[in-house]
Parts: C-alpha cells; structure tokens; sequence
C-alpha cells in the first residue's frame, strides 16, 4: 500500500522532469525521491519514468498512473480545504476601496492589505471579480422560533404572542429549540451574517449550536417573571461558572425580556446582576403602542421614561425596537448611552409602527440592525433589513435620510462596537469577519457605488465566501 507522500513524489518529478528538481520541491534529497519512485513501481508492476541524463519522462504506464493519481491527490486537496483550518488565507485581486488588491489573513485578522502577489499562505483564493466587505451583525434575534416560520397568520403583536407563539413555545422540546437555531445560523450564514445576538430559552442548546457553527454569538440569558426560583438559581450558577468552548466566539448578555414580562424589582435585580458580573444587557422596549399605554396605566409613564426613573439605562443596555419614543425619550436614551436595535421588517409584518427615523438620527444615539425572529419576519437577511430600513426612512418625505453608507455602517460596525468585538471594517489588525461579493451578478451591474449596490440592488446569491474570524464559513 502506498502512501500519499509517494503520489506527491511522483507528481512533482512529473511536473519537473528531474529527481533533483522534485526533491529540492518538497524539502527532500535526491536518493529519498528516487526511493520513492522505485518503490511507486514496484506496486505498479512496471516502470514509470524513462531516464534519460539530466531529464526523465512518463512511460505509457506512467501516464496511465497519473491519471488515477491526479484524481486521488485532489481528493486530498478537497479533504483539506474542507477540513484544515488555514493559518493564514491570501486573497488575490480582490477589490476594496476602488482597486484591486492582495489582502492577507493570518490567524483570525486581516494583517495585509496589499500584499504582495507571491505572499506564501496556507490557502490562496482567486477573487478577481469580487469586492470584499464587512460581514453582517444582527444584534437582535431569536434564532429557535426559526421553527415557527409561516406557523402564524398576520396579526398583531400581542395577539399573535398568546395566540400563536407562547402555546408553540410551551411545546417545544431542547432538540426543537437546537433545530430551530441550526437552521437559523445556517440561514444567516448563507445571508451573510458572521454575529447574531439571541434571546430566547433553553441557550445552552444555543451555546452548542453556535460552537458547532463557526459563527459568533451573544446568547441572552432571557428572563420572565414566570420563571421558577430554582431556574433562576440554575442560571446564576451557569453564569459565575461560565466558560466560552470557543475561545472567543460567544459571550453571555443578561436579557430580561421587556417591562410588560418583568416586573420593576426583578428588571434591577437583573440589571445589577449583570454588571456585577460584567455582562452586557438586551431587552425589548416601547415596541407597540399597546405597551406605551399599558405602560403609562401602570406606572403612571412611558417605557424609556419608566426605565430611566428605575436607573438602569446605560451604555451597556440594547434596546430592540424603540418604535414608539418621543423627542424627550431619544434625548434620555442618547444621554445614557443606550444602543438602539431597528428591526424594521418585523416592525412592518407585526404593524407596529415607523420607527422615528427623524428622531433617532437626531438623538446621536448608536443604532444597530436586527432581524428579530423568523415567525414575525419571515426570514434572517440582514441585507434585506438594511434595503427596509433605508426605504421606510424616506417615507417621511426626505430621500436623503439615511444614505446608503449610514445604513452600512448600522448592519456592521456599530453592532460589532456595541458587543466589543473588534470588526465591522477591513482595515488591518481587525477581525477578519467580510464578505467576498460577485461583482459579475447582474445585481451589482454597473457598479458606481459599490455601497450603493449592496444596500439597494443586492441579494444573498451574490455572496462568494462568507469569513469569521478569518475561518471560511461558506
């Protein structure tokens, strides 16, 4: 039985003509090489390679035997690049900011982003033809109701959660809950979203899916009134003894699901908790008019207003939907430092309002992009809530508000800052967390404004390759 080594051997005096050109090739000597191939034919049963002085040749036999070799080496080249991490990965001729270029990655950053042609890497991938751009950060999700899709009709808010997804939930067993995140993530990554930020049950089942995934992920901790004292006991535990499998990948955030589930006392005890133990926080607020005024007769005010008289807003606080704010409450959210989560395409399929584009830009308030869940979106691409977001801030009848770029930046750097992760941009030193985007889609054509293009005209079937953390994810 020969081994793969040999097949190499006999590949390069091939491709060379020469012993000695093939032994210098692969790092070996000369008589090591001639061993090999003497050894190749004796298994063969006949010679190889014809000698001549300074040269050699394939014999009939040998052209015969190239053949099958040629097919068993490039299945181990498939084995590898499906398997092999890379230490390093250069991408060639790829266009970012206006030309094309050699960009090197090596371990889990960009380290080059000219790099020179002939840069040795461990993989080497052809992008001519492609852009590279950041990766998406969906900061606002909740990945196992992935199973709920098309399970409701269109109603709102309030009556599709207890007539719909609340029975769903109770049902649902922990192999349920993982499916529904593995399907999840795999949508995601196909749309190109490197990061998402979940809330829902059950998240060790979360915790595993991601691990598995490649993916990065901050994994809520999600929190009702409804929850039993020994749950609640269960989940302080896991968190003070918290480990990442990953080495970097997952983070915990303490998400006390919304004002309308948690009660005053528990939401701060909560909050508390999480600084504590130095945990970001992710909730829902003033997503529906029902909960401003359910609010308002309960506490005597609106959400933001209710949350600040608790003193828990604060630069570590993510707040999905914001929808119905007024100007006094963004300035309150601004001056706290709240990050702000726009998911406008759940906002639209629930009829739970515009957002307050105006408002919110205004405010000089962080905003962030989300999906939320499949059930109230249909789907997880976070371009497509990018293209949402830009239009619906239009209908307000200024075509300037929200450019292209600004939008951009809400899908990609500004999740990626709130959570602490190094990335969002290609520059030199960050995560490599990108996209390769096909600029021979008719989608991209004519490209003028490359940012333009992807915001707008766009969708996922232009997306080549999919990195995280410098690890190829499609």
């Amino acid at each position: 039985m020969f081994e793969d080594f040999r097949l190499r051997v006999f590949e390069q005096v091939a491709q060379t003509g020469s012993f000695t050109a093939a032994a210098k090739a692969l790092g070996v000597s000369q008589p090591a090489v001639s061993q090999h191939i003497a050894e190749l034919e004796k298994f063969a049963g006949g010679r190889l390679f014809e000698r001549s002085r300074g040269h050699v040749t394939l014999t009939a036999r040998g052209r015969l035997f190239q053949e099958q070799s040629c097919h068993i080496l490039e299945g181990y080249r498939v084995l590898d690049n499906t398997f092999r991490e890379p230490e390093s990965i250069l991408l060639k001729h790829v266009l970012h900011e206006g030309r094309k270029c050699c960009i090197l990655i090596r371990g889990d950053r960009f380290a080059d982003l000219d790099a020179p042609e002939q840069t040795p890497a461990d993989r080497i991938i052809e992008a001519d033809g492609t852009a590279i751009l950041p990766s998406f950060f969906n900061t606002h999700n909740h990945a196992a109701m992935t199973l709920m899709r098309g399970y409701a009709d269109d109603r709102p808010l309030q009556e599709w959660l207890e007539q719909y997804v609340w029975p769903f939930e109770h049902n649902l067993q922990s192999e349920d809950i993982r499916r529904g995140n593995e399907l999840a993530i795999r949508e995601m990554t196909a749309s190109g979203t490197t990061f998402f930020s979940d809330m829902y049950f059950d998240f060790e089942e979360c915790v595993a899916a991601v691990e598995a995934s490649g993916m990065r992920a901050a994994i809520g901790i999600t929190l009702l009134d409804d929850h039993p004292k020994s749950q609640s006991e269960a989940i302080r535990d896991y968190i003070k003894n918290w480990q990442d499998p990953t080495g970097g990948r997952i983070q915990l955030v303490m998400a006390p699901h919304a004002i309308y589930t948690v009660s005053a006392e528990r939401f701060k005890r909560c909050v508390n908790f999480a600084r504590h133990h130095g945990l970001l926080i992710h909730t829902h607020l003033a997503e529906t008019q029902t909960e401003v005024q359910n609010c308002i007769r309960a506490h005597g005010t609106t959400p933001v207003r209710f949350l600040e008289k608790l003193g828990v807003l604060g630069p570590d606080v993510l707040a999905a939907h914001c929808v119905h704010v007024d100007a006094e409450e963004w300035k309150i959210l601004a001056k706290r430092g709240v990050t702000v989560v726009h998911c406008p395409c759940s906002n639209m399929k629930l009829g739970s309002g515009r957002f307050p584009y105006e408002l919110a830009l205004e405010s000089g308030c962080r905003i962030t992009l989300g999906t939320d869940g499949v059930s109230s979106n249909n789907n997880l691409d976070m371009r497509e809530e990018m293209k949402f977001a830009a239009l619906l801030a239009k209908l307000g009848g200024d075509a300037s508000l929200l450019p292209a770029a600004e939008v951009f930046r809400w899908a990609t750097k500004n999740g990626a800052d709130f959570f602490g992760i190094d990335a969002g941009e290609i520059a030199v030193g960050k995560q490599a967390d990108a996209l390769l985007v096909d600029l021979s889609s008719p989608r991209m054509q004519p490209c003028h404004n490359l940012i333009s293009n992807w915001v707008y005209a766009a969708d996922s079937s232009c997306i080549r390759h999919v990195f995280c953390a410098g690890r190829i994810l499609l």
